[in-house]
């Protein structure tokens, strides 16, 4: 598969799969949760607030790995295999890009100052599951 096919396969699932899985590092181990994430060309963004344990763990130790795509209806499921280095983000232009009406439910506007936006710029990025084929990594 060429690079210009394996990015495209990588920003189909970024542009229809919104939910994924995003890890850190609390105490030298890992900790995960689901995130929501949005993307601009292959950087990724989340809101989250910056009351959080991620915003903590993140400021000590900015790689995270990220799992987008898996929609659990068999083993060929693609999904995209991603490393990243995250920057907190606090500029309002940003948050009133990214803000939407279920945003509402932990903040009161994209003024809200515990609005903060994880932006991951990759390090790594790969497909994984194409047709059972094994990982492609794509080259950044």
């Amino acid at each position: 598969m060429e690079q210009l096919e394996v990015r495209k396969s990588i920003e189909d699932i970024l542009a229809s799969d919104k939910a994924g899985v995003m890890a850190t590092v609390k105490g030298n181990k890992p900790h995960v949760r689901y995130m929501t994430f949005y993307n601009e060309d292959l950087v990724l963004y989340t809101p989250t607030s910056k009351d959080t344990d991620k915003a903590e763990e993140l400021a000590e130790n900015p790689h995270t790995h990220i799992l987008i795509g898996y929609d659990g209806e068999g083993y060929g499921d693609s999904y995209v295999d991603y490393a990243g280095t995250v920057t907190i983000k606090e500029d309002t232009e940003l948050k009133n890009k990214l803000w939407n009406d279920h945003m509402a439910v932990w903040f009161s506007g994209p003024e809200d100052p515990n609005l903060i936006i994880l932006q991951i710029e990759p390090t790594q990025i790969r497909l994984m599951n194409n047709k059972g084929d094994s990982p492609i990594t794509l080259e950044l």
